[in-house]
């Protein structure tokens, strides 16, 4: 029953842009409950906005970058990270250039920005994404593991392995993100290799970047002509030396784990973008930005799955996405022409499965057919279709003031006769979507066998 948080009063952050190298200000302003946290260009006209969530990254070469129109940000995740370490649910965030300041390369200018504004509760109660099934993302050829358990708090689990004499193999984690979250993960600053450096500039980035702003992981010799090329094609001011711990000019760690804590920082900005806090154990192996934002893409379906259920199933039912009663309150449908009894899998946008229990007492065996009762197939494709129509009604913003219009059916095929006594089982998937056309197609098995498949064409229209 924990409350949503905002911030009591505004607050500003200037300096630069770690990649864009553009001055910037960022101002973090009160938000109203269930509004979210949104990004603000101010430097655009009409100040246009995009909201923080995974369906809006575009890019994620060495960091998170949003973009909604004319409104882009780059570099995100650290902004991020302060956010929903000091759990933060609405918040907007007010930027005069394209990128955000880059600080030190950690997440605690802008957490120390947000605890000078002060933290107040707001009279709603916080959504979260509940992992209730194991969900995790690997790449095999690069080593990468991402997951997420079922737990009742939100855990981080993070290793690296870079096979570098300076770094090693490192593990961290968060286990409260109210004490340890501040002293302990926010100070943890960004890091590079010096062998990437040059094609880090050469590539248009970290135009803003200085050795006060990240650590540079030595892992390669350097004459000193060498370093000294380097240090103007950068343009590094003051002295700048190998060392002899492994970071150059010998920057001295937070953390003897300080890289890895770090990445841990990245993970809790990354799922920031799931749109809700999540409940569940994250462990991370190798992970970087595109693995995190993968685990995001997952985690952003079930909430939205979790949200729907919350909406329209009064009763929550293990194995009952909606019941008969939700469905109801989906479609316009009523007896004798409402052919789904109940929900019992849904991705949305993806896929969805449907029941449909034909009994004795249908109206429609009364004459179809006297003395040899069979479902009629247009009837099946009916609740094909109905159960195709809540996956798409779902695309909806107020799924109970539109339609589902079939405009066409297609490749419609009925394998063996429906019977009363027989369970419907209906799969269906979303095949193709072009503004509010759809094209749906599945079959329909009874005791895992198939007696109808079909594919079909729709529309979303609004209610009369």
């Amino acid at each position: 029953m924990e409350k949503q948080r905002t911030i009591k009063w505004k607050t500003e952050f200037s300096g630069t842009g770690l990649h864009t190298g553009n001055k910037s200000t960022i101002t973090f302003k009160p938000s109203a409950p269930n509004s979210g946290i949104k990004f603000i260009r101010t430097d655009l006209p009409d100040r246009p906005s995009v909201p923080a969530l995974i369906d809006y990254v575009t890019d994620i070469q060495r960091g998170t970058t949003l973009e909604n129109g004319e409104a882009v940000v780059h570099t995100v995740e650290h902004v991020l990270a302060a956010i929903s370490g000091l759990r933060i649910d609405n918040i907007d965030v007010e930027l005069t250039t394209n990128e955000p300041p880059v600080g030190d390369g950690s997440a605690m200018p802008f957490v120390e920005a947000l605890l000078n504004a002060g933290i107040e509760e707001q009279d709603m109660q916080k959504n979260y994404v509940i992992v209730d099934e194991t969900i995790n993302y690997k790449d095999v050829k690069r080593g990468v593991e991402i997951v997420a358990l079922p737990l009742d708090d939100y855990r981080i689990t993070v290793m690296i392995d870079f096979q570098n004499p300076a770094l090693g193999s490192q593990h961290s984690g968060l286990f409260s993100m109210e004490n340890e979250f501040v002293s302990e993960f926010a100070p943890a600053r960004t890091f590079c290799f010096l062998k990437e450096v040059r094609s880090l500039n050469s590539s248009g980035l970290i135009k803003g970047g200085t050795l006060e702003s990240a650590l540079v992981i030595v892992d390669e010799n350097l004459s000193p002509s060498e370093i000294k090329n380097l240090q103007k094609e950068l343009s590094i001011p003051g002295d700048v030396t190998l060392g002899d711990n492994g970071i150059l000019n010998n920057k001295e760690l937070r953390f003897n784990n300080e890289p890895c804590r770090h990445k841990v920082l990245d993970v809790i900005g990354d799922l920031t973008l799931v749109g809700a806090p999540i409940k569940g154990q994250i462990l991370a192996a190798r992970t970087g930005h595109a693995s995190n934002i993968e685990l995001a893409k997952k985690l952003r379906k079930l909430y939205k799955k979790q949200q729907l259920t919350k909406k329209y199933q009064a009763t929550p039912s293990s194995g009952i996405i909606f019941d008969i009663n939700a469905i109801k309150k989906i479609l316009p449908h009523r007896y004798p022409f409402l052919l789904v009894d109940k929900i019992t899998e849904l991705e949305v946008n993806k896929r969805i499965k449907g029941i449909k229990n034909v009994t004795g007492n249908e109206d429609f065996f009364i004459g179809h057919f006297p003395g040899e009762p069979i479902m009629p197939g247009v009837l099946i494709i009916e609740a094909m279709a109905q159960t195709g129509g809540i996956m798409l009604l779902n695309e909806a913003e107020n799924p109970e003031s539109k339609l589902v219009l079939f405009a066409s059916i297609d490749n419609a095929k009925f394998k063996k006769p429906v019977k009363p006594g027989d369970q419907l089982v209906i799969e269906m998937k979303l095949l193709q979507k072009r503004k509010n056309i759809f094209r749906v197609g599945g079959a329909v098995y009874v005791d895992g066998n198939v007696v109808c498949e079909a594919e079909m064409k729709a529309v979303i229209a609004d209610r009369n």
